[in-house]
């Protein structure tokens, strides 16, 4: 208990380096890529192939945006928006989803548009380069990746698949939403997520503002009508919340086993994990009991730097009769410039 008992007793919390020290999330298979933005005027012809989500989930719900495509010419990184939720030379969109148990269960990998296989790596290992090193990986930093022409120059890239996943063949023929493997942990990543990339004529293109120029003049985006609205840009999200019996770490959330609360464990500990958070964001984590009383309560102080992701928790020892039987509620919320700029709440029923 001596890890619980120093984890309730102060607030703790897990940083990943800021965004321009990214969490590592490669590209190459044989090239890189990119996504893009609101269109100016509904009827105007798209740019490109109009794409689907890539990724067989919910944003919002079963996955999330990590990383959108460095905007920035420079040596400092821009999103679309001229915001800071992606990284140097990043040449592409990362589709997260929450942990390794999601990634064990099995996601699949969907072709964004029509068009025709034309190369193919597979044999790549699931395993973290926090593990092996960048050292380990290189050369196929991509992992296991797949790349479809769509015609006219226009090619999508699919990187980090899972081993063994891959379901198409060289030269194939693929339709728009069609399985294509699974998301993996192969190549230069530690997270499971897809690294979805778009290309012009061997340039990389933003799938969210494909006409080019400089950041925060995005136009023309090329998603299909039926994600455009899910694909709406998020100035951060919750990726994980949950209920635990015990002492949490970012390690056990990502691999998705963290013991379960109940009314007689040692503890009931919240905890939440927020992925694109702000320079100056203030997070707040609160729990209260059936009654509405305030068990437990993390306050963090402003963030020096953007943040990749950032876990924070609140809990309290378990009274020697256990927790009473009832509903737990927690809320986090995140204060930036004086308003709530992400905020989820959620609940465990506790019984005997």
């Amino acid at each position: 208990m001596a890890n619980l008992a120093a984890m309730l007793a102060m607030s703790r919390r897990w940083k990943t380096p800021p965004a321009a020290v990214p969490i590592l999330a490669a590209t190459t298979l044989l090239a890189a890529c990119s996504p893009s933005a609101p269109s100016e005027a509904a009827d105007a012809a798209p740019l490109g192939p109009q794409l689907v989500l890539p990724v067989d989930c919910v944003l919002g719900e079963t996955c999330e945006i990590q990383n959108y495509v460095d905007r920035d010419p420079g040596p400092g990184a821009k999103d679309y928006t001229c915001a800071t939720r992606t990284y140097q030379d990043h040449k592409g969109v990362d589709i997260r989803i929450p942990d390794m148990a999601a990634q064990r269960a099995g996601v699949d990998v969907l072709a964004a548009a029509p068009g025709r296989v034309t190369r193919l790596r597979d044999g790549v290992a699931d395993v973290s380069v926090r593990n092996t090193g960048v050292a380990a990986v290189d050369g196929v930093e991509c992992g296991n990746g797949i790349v479809i022409d769509h015609g006219d120059g226009w090619e999508s890239q699919y990187c980090h698949l899972a081993q063994g996943s891959l379901i198409v063949a060289q030269d194939a023929e693929v339709r728009a939403g069609q399985p294509i493997a699974r998301i993996g942990l192969s190549g230069q990543t530690e997270y499971p997520h897809l690294h979805f990339s778009l290309r012009k004529d061997g340039q990389v293109v933003d799938p969210f503002a494909p006409e080019g120029g400089e950041a925060c003049e995005a136009r023309g985006a090329l998603w299909a009508a039926s994600v455009s609205a899910a694909m709406a840009y998020k100035s951060g999200a919750v990726l994980n919340t949950g209920f635990s019996s015990g002492a949490v770490s970012m390690e056990s959330i990502e691999d998705g086993g963290l013991p379960p609360a109940s009314a007689h464990a040692p503890a009931l500990v919240a905890y939440v994990r927020a992925i694109g958070l702000e320079a100056g964001d203030i997070q707040h984590l609160t729990v209260t009991g059936p009654g509405g009383d305030l068990l437990a309560e993390t306050t963090i102080d402003p963030l020096d730097g953007p943040k990749a992701q950032y876990m924070l928790y609140a809990g309290r020892r378990t009274p020697a009769d256990g927790w009473a039987p009832g509903t737990y509620m927690a809320a986090y919320w995140v204060e930036r410039g004086g308003r709530r700029a992400l905020e989820r709440r959620f609940e465990i029923n506790l019984q005997d």
